[in-house]
């Protein structure tokens, strides 16, 4: 029902930028809250950061100062400014929606494949 596609991931060397972006497509009525989240190998998923349709942002505290994220309602796309990566932001980024579909009163969370950001000298 909903697809997410995300891009922009890579490797950076530590104090570098990267973008990502993340395009959602189907059959949306509207899109409440888009966001990424991470998760590398043995650990537990991790809100990065989100934003709401009306622009509220929330971070987590280890990307504060260093991670922007917009979105662009038009365009049902999110994007995530990366600045001053560290060896530990190293991680599958996953995109997410909470988002209510065409013909349902109820709104569910879709996730995309993930993209890989890798801070490596």
């Amino acid at each position: 029902q909903v697809q997410l596609v995300e891009s922009g991931g890579g490797l950076v060397q530590p104090v570098g930028s990267l973008r990502l972006s993340c395009a959602a497509s189907g059959s949306i009525f509207t899109i409440n809250r888009m966001g990424w989240y991470r998760r590398a190998p043995g650990n537990e998923r991790e809100l990065v950061a989100d934003i709401t349709r009306g622009g509220s942002t929330d971070y987590a505290d280890s990307v504060k100062g260093r991670f922007t994220i917009s979105g662009d309602n038009a365009k049902n796309t999110v994007y995530l400014q990366m600045d001053s990566l560290k060896p530990e932001d190293t991680d599958v980024y996953y995109c997410y929606c909470h988002a209510v579909t065409m013909g349902y009163a109820r709104g569910m969370d879709y996730w995309g494949k993930g993209t890989l950001v890798t801070v490596s000298s």
